[in-house]
């Protein structure tokens, strides 16, 4: 019977020790539901349509998975405008979430009251705490009127400042009519404008080469260096092909006399001019240089003429 007995005593302390097993998810759902979340405004008072600020805060165990209403929640007869929210803090043992919500109310009770509550989940499950209550006293601007009376109206004329607004329909009404008579405009002068500045380019190229193609004939009078000729007769090449857009300049000299239709002047300034670079052959007197010179230049303002009445035209 006394051995009986002890070995009954080991079966009783396992249930001990199973049933205390047990009760510790009770004792850890106890612990949490007894920190009440807290909730509290800022300011004890406010105005129809005025930021308030709400806090509510929850203190916990570390390993609690704890969220907090967002806006999609209740917050009446509160409207939601926002909030902030701090990280969460742990210390001794207890951790603090904290969020600070920005609401307004527009109902006109006297004492307005919020209670928002608090999510904590556990595995699948979920437990909703509800905060303490908290109240603001609505500031009223106007005293309430008595039954039946009407409200006494307050008149106030004083202006306000308005700040200005870019009147964006009379600005694009004004940049297409701008736009509309700058394109009448275009057709009508157009044309003449863009024929007074092709002859003004063409006049300024023309002096421009008048005045090289003097300092490199100059300069081979006095010099009688090929390289002076050589600069003259490439300047004046140059000159016909902007002047004409043409590509004379890339031509021998059979196919420039055949370009301008076997023209004399230029058949025979080019003979000349040729017979002294290529041929190394100076005349005695200076006549037949002199005579390619003139010749080239004369060429080029008949060529200058023959265009710029063209553009007149």
């Amino acid at each position: 019977m006394d051995k009986a007995l002890q070995r009954g005593r080991p079966g009783r302390a396992m249930w001990g020790v199973l049933a205390a097993a047990l009760l510790l998810p009770v004792g850890a759902q106890a612990q949490a539901e007894a920190e009440v979340p807290q909730g509290r405004f800022r300011q004890p008072a406010t105005r129809i349509g005025e930021i308030i600020e709400y806090e509510l805060s929850y203190r916990h165990e570390p390993g609690l998975n704890v969220i907090f209403p967002d806006s999609t929640a209740s917050y009446a007869p509160f409207e939601y405008v926002g909030k902030t929210y701090q990280p969460t803090r742990t210390r001794q043992g207890r951790s603090l979430d904290q969020t600070t919500y920005r609401l307004r109310t527009f109902s006109l009770d006297s004492v307005q009251r919020l209670q928002l509550p608090v999510t904590i989940l556990r595995g699948r499950d979920t437990l909703t705490l509800p905060s303490t209550s908290a109240a603001i006293r609505l500031r009223r601007l106007v005293a309430p009127a008595a039954a039946g009376a009407a409200p006494t109206l307050r008149q106030n004329t004083a202006l306000l400042p308005v700040a200005p607004a870019f009147n964006y329909p009379y600005w694009l009404a004004g940049a297409g009519l701008v736009l509309l008579v700058l394109g009448g405009v275009a057709l009508t002068f157009g044309r003449r404008w863009r024929q007074r500045y092709q002859l003004y380019k063409v006049r300024k190229n023309h002096v421009y080469f008048l005045a090289q193609y003097a300092r490199h004939v100059e300069r081979f009078t006095l010099s009688r260096s090929l390289t002076n000729m050589e600069r003259a007769i490439t300047l004046w090449k140059n000159y016909l092909t902007t002047l004409e857009n043409n590509t004379i300049s890339s031509l021998t000299t059979r196919e420039i006399v055949a370009h301008y239709h076997n023209d004399a002047d230029v058949r025979l300034a080019l003979r000349l001019a040729d017979r002294v670079i290529y041929g190394n052959v100076f005349s005695e007197d200076e006549t037949e240089t002199d005579l390619a010179f003139d010749l080239l230049r004369s060429f080029a303002e008949r060529r200058y003429e023959l265009v710029r009445t063209q553009l007149e035209t």
